[in-house]
């Protein structure tokens, strides 16, 4: 890592239609933000950028189901998730907006120079979708139909959220608009295309081998597989990469900078992406930096790392390259550590189904957890999709929370820091280490290994292993005080060195650790510095704990007054405090409901329709429960003698899982009398008693009422 190099970092642009649930947190925003925080306490020069994407047809309908305006929705949005992102430490220098007049003049500038250059832009006029009763052509989000591919009843003019296929709107099979809800018509309008079919080569070689222009630009094995996978899979389609119109007939968004384009504006997929470049030009230009050399720059002096989530890929790592490429001045990104989905207690999450948790609601409903944000942030990244789909649950946040971060790293630092105050009033002690630089480098070499394996991690975007790794030196720091032990020491003599010495090298251990915790826990970190009467770890200071390491110098000083114990985290499971557990509880009590209605309103469909001389061929008579045992080898079934009158019929039911035997003796039943004999688990069962189920699953026996006779038939 060059640290004369400038490091443009950004997280996708959050559409603001809408909360962000813990699944974009742990997508594109988390993983940023630790990535960035490494980065400066490297003393590297960076600039985290991101913004509301504030344009598009899903705003536009939102609005007008709502009767409200676009700006109204996205103002809403834009504040909610800036708010919340500040609140959850996700430490951007800048968060733009897409409605911002010098976002309008960024992309209204490209979209010219494109133009300018020719043969990047192509004027067409083609068949497009019309709704004659709203007068107006449909953007591809207002048409839903079935998808060609998949048969599925609701895929959208884009895209088939089912089968994930990439569709266009002539494609879909009985379109119909979402605003009226009519069949649309084909109308000709006229359009401008990006022309990313002539980049394909390029794009290939860039991405497959890292090549850009016959240099080498960046290491292509560094990149996720699943990243490459995806973007060769588009490059070596059979159809190849297609023109793709970056203009649209709608009311919301960016004019088109052309003479006689009225009515017309930038594609969203076209303008979001350029909101990267503006909130960086708004973020110099109320900061005296120089935005170009944050853009402008070969990948000799400039980094520019993109963190999304795979639904992006493609605009990420094709079609945004493709366009900084054809204007001719801006750099490309070294990497696209795109996360795989996280889940939801296996999932997807669902706001119209109550299923999960966005981040504003986590933060109302944790407000009397302690340490939430890190709490939260904490599960996150030991569970990141990092490489594949992963899943969010209640009971690994509550492992992750007690077993690491109360366990662990809370009990290590403050048993060291109990220590030290009840030891020495609170000061470093003298230990002999600490003028013995060959000694203190070889105590302290686990110390350094361990922190450098969370530096070579975060290094390559495994934050889960530096996560681990972080865990490691702490764990490594509660055996080291464990087996010295201190406190057995000084019963036979209050002045051995060993005393010393191991609660200076434990102090030396908290004290990397207050550092190294600050990219995955930054609110932690600052109370780990408070603890030991730190400053808040700075720019650059990561580098200088290397050199210290490195050189034998202690981290803190002989002498130095740290503060007085304090629990960083109360265990969730707690026989004395149940409050913090409460709170998990009704997460998940919310989930049971969820499942309880869902389970409510399922019912099973109508089945085929049948004919009453098929009906009168039932013979269903009522009958008595003589006796009933259980089916031997089985959860589900009771052997059950029923009498029907004219006989006793033996009957294997599968109710054992609701009923007992000795609660079904003596019931008056229905039994389907002219079933052909089955044999299950060697009874021949000759015929079937009638049940019903409730909306619960329950079971209950479907009879003919206690005063009737055995035998008679029911018509």
């Amino acid at each position: 890592m060059d640290k004369n190099k400038k490091y443009l970092i950004t997280s996708a642009l959050p559409y603001a239609n809408g909360a962000l649930h813990l699944g974009h947190l742990s997508g594109a925003y988390l993983p940023a933000d630790i990535y960035v925080r490494y980065l400066r306490l490297q003393g590297r020069d960076v600039a985290f950028i991101c913004g509301s994407d504030e344009h598009g047809a899903a705003i536009t309908i939102r609005a007008k189901k709502e009767g409200i305006s676009p700006k109204d929705i996205i103002d809403k949005y834009h504040s909610l998730n800036k708010s919340t992102f500040e609140k959850l430490g996700i430490s951007f220098d800048y968060y733009h907006r897409t409605s911002e007049k010098l976002h309008h003049e960024t992309a209204q500038g490209i979209f010219k120079k494109l133009l300018e250059k020719g043969g990047e832009l192509e004027e067409k006029t083609t068949e497009q979708y019309y709704d004659e009763e709203f007068k107006q052509f449909l953007a591809d989000r207002y048409i839903t139909g079935e998808c060609p591919k998949c048969g599925h009843s609701e895929a959208y003019g884009d895209q088939c959220e089912k089968c994930g296929s990439t569709l266009s709107p002539t494609e879909l099979v009985n379109p119909k608009s979402t605003l009226s809800g009519n069949t649309p018509i084909l109308k000709k309008t006229k359009h401008w295309y990006f022309r990313l079919d002539k980049h394909a080569d390029w794009l290939r070689d860039w991405i497959k081998n890292g090549m850009l222009d016959g240099k080498q630009h960046h290491d292509s094995k560094t990149w996720k597989k699943h990243v490459v996978g995806q973007c060769l899979s588009w490059l070596n389609d059979k159809e190849g990469l297609q023109p793709r119109s970056v203009t649209r007939d709608l009311d919301w968004g960016i004019s088109v900078p052309v003479e006689g384009a009225d009515g017309k504006v930038l594609y969203v997929w076209f303008d979001a992406p350029i909101g990267y470049i503006s909130s960086t030009r708004q973020w110099a230009l109320e900061n005296g930096k120089n935005w170009e050399e944050y853009w402008k720059q070969g990948p000799d002096k400039l980094e520019l790392v993109h963190f999304i989530g795979k639904d992006n890929i493609v605009f990420h790592c094709i079609i945004f390259p493709a366009m900084l490429k054809a204007h001719g001045e801006y750099a490309l990104p070294m990497n696209v550590p795109a996360n795989q989905f996280l889940n939801f207690e296996g999932r997807k999450f669902s706001k119209s189904k109550g299923w999960g948790i966005e981040q504003h609601e986590y933060l109302e409903e944790f407000k009397d957890f302690p340490n939430k944000e890190d709490a939260l942030r904490w599960a996150l990244i030991r569970n990141m999709p990092e490489n594949r789909d992963s899943d969010f649950k209640w009971d690994e946040f509550v492992d992750h929370y007690d077993k690491d971060l109360a366990d662990n790293l809370g009990n290590f630092i403050n048993r060291v820091v109990v220590l030290t105050n009840s030891y020495f009033e609170g000061k470093v002690p003298a230990a002999a280490i600490a003028d013995d630089e060959a000694a203190f480098i070889e105590k302290l070499k686990p110390v350094k290994k361990l922190a450098n394996s969370v530096i070579d991690e975060i290094e390559k975007f495994n934050f889960r292993a530096a996560a681990a790794a972080l865990m490691e030196l702490s764990s490594w720091g509660n055996q080291y005080l464990q087996d010295a032990a201190p406190w057995a020491a000084r019963k036979s003599d209050p002045d051995a060195e060993i005393i010393k010495e191991s609660l200076f090298v434990s102090l030396q251990t908290v004290a990397a650790l207050s550092i190294l915790c600050e990219p995955f826990i930054p609110f932690t970190s600052l109370r780990i510095r408070q603890l030991l009467n730190l400053p808040k770890a700075k720019n650059g200071i990561l580098e200088l704990v290397e050199a210290k390491l490195k050189l034998g110098k202690p981290l803190i000083p002989v002498g130095h007054k740290i503060g007085k114990p304090a629990i960083l985290f109360a265990k969730i499971h707690d026989r004395k405090d149940k409050s913090r557990l409460e709170i998990i509880e009704r997460q998940k009590a919310k989930l049971e409901a969820v499942l309880a209605a869902e389970k409510a309103n399922e019912r099973p469909p109508i089945k085929p329709e049948t004919t009453f001389d098929d009906f009168t061929k039932l013979d269903i008579r009522t009958g008595t429960v003589l006796t009933a045992e259980a089916v031997p080898k089985t959860k589900k079934l009771l052997k059950l003698t029923v009498d029907i009158g004219i006989e006793t019929r033996t009957v294997v039911s599968g109710i054992a899982e609701h009923f007992k035997p000795e609660e079904v003796v003596g019931k008056k039943v229905l039994l389907l009398a002219n079933l052909a004999p089955r044999k299950l688990r060697g009874v021949v069962s000759q015929g079937m008693v009638l049940m019903a189920e409730d909306a619960e699953g329950k079971l209950g026996f479907v009879s003919a009422g206690e005063a009737w006779g055995n035998g008679l038939t029911v018509r």
